[in-house]
């Protein structure tokens, strides 16, 4: 780590962090394919209250000149509107497909901002584990007494078992 960087993160550790997270989640989108990127667009605009005035516009507009409302306007799709029934559902099917696409490309940044939790959180705890060692010892070294105490530091003084754990969660969680 450079000394820049040392620096900064001594001095404003919570804004080091957040330009960190704010980096990583830069390079995840920069990650996104064409395919990607285009129905994350996509879904960003058939989820807005736009989206939903604009649909609502041209069904009603649909019916109203299918209806015969309109005097001098014939209707071009009488009812029950089976062209309109026919673009709503394959507007439907392309519209579930880019929201599907979205969410497995989310799905995946989820999956690897875990992995990356994990992977800090292994880390934490083996500095820790390490620190409490080494506490331990400069308390035995300066003779403070520290055994009321001894048994709970010593559980927590050693190395997690990460397999262990994932075992007996997994035993231990309701099934869904």
């Amino acid at each position: 780590m450079t000394t820049a960087v040392s620096d900064q993160r001594a001095n404003n550790p919570t804004q080091f962090n957040i330009a960190a997270i704010a980096k990583l989640e830069e390079e995840a989108l920069d990650r996104r394919t064409p395919t990607e990127h285009a129905s994350d667009v996509i879904v960003r605009f058939i989820g807005s209250v736009k989206f939903l005035v604009l649909h609502a516009i041209l069904v009603a507009a649909w019916s109203t000149v299918n209806l015969n409302l309109i005097p001098g306007v014939k209707a071009f799709d009488p009812f029950p509107f089976g062209i309109l029934a026919l673009f709503v559902s394959s507007e439907s099917v392309f519209l579930t497909i880019f929201v599907l696409i979205s969410q497995n490309r989310m799905a995946r940044q989820a999956e690897r901002r875990a992995h990356l939790d994990l992977q800090v959180g292994m880390l934490a705890e083996q500095e820790l584990t390490m620190m409490l060692q080494m506490l331990q010892k400069l308390c035995q070294h300066s003779g403070v007494d520290v055994k009321s105490a001894t048994r709970q530091v010593q559980g927590f003084s050693e190395t997690t078992d990460v397999h262990k754990l994932a075992s007996e969660l997994e035993e231990k969680l309701p099934e869904q």
